[in-house]
């Protein structure tokens, strides 16, 4: 269970305990630092054009370094989701509030079993998802 957790948020005896175990197996250790350097790409946001130009090769070294591995299909993921990275880290807005709606209004049809009017789904989307009692037709 020590391996899956970020290593900044292991104790002293924790990371003490990992890295003997991680001694006795040399392949699952290099693994291991692949999986954090990974973990640390992914947790970079909004940073400037400069900075994300000088992660760029080192992020490909390490999508190079997977596929040498054990671990190719996460590497080809990797590439393939490149793109969607490297905008990650340069810019800082999500479709986060858009997802959480959509989630509302299917969770409201579920427990309804479908709508048979639209406008009464509407009504009930406008209310779960907050409304300010004006309705705009267009």
């Amino acid at each position: 269970s020590l391996m899956r957790r970020h290593r900044w948020k292991l104790t002293a005896m924790q990371k003490e305990t990992l890295h003997r175990y991680l001694a006795q197996m040399p392949v699952l250790q290099a693994l291991y630092f692949a999986k954090q350097q990974l973990n640390g790409f992914l947790v970079l946001k909004s940073l400037k054009a400069k900075r994300a130009q000088k992660m760029l090769p080192k992020f490909l070294a390490l999508i190079r370094q997977f596929e040498q591995s054990p671990a190719k299909a996460l590497a080809a993921t990797l590439l393939s989701w490149l793109e969607p990275i490297v905008r990650m880290w340069r810019f800082t807005k999500s479709n986060g509030i858009t997802e959480g709606f959509h989630t509302k209004m299917e969770m409201l049809s579920r427990r309804a079993f479908g709508f048979r009017n639209f406008e009464n789904y509407r009504m009930r989307v406008l209310a779960q998802c907050g409304w300010n009692g004006v309705i705009n037709r267009v």
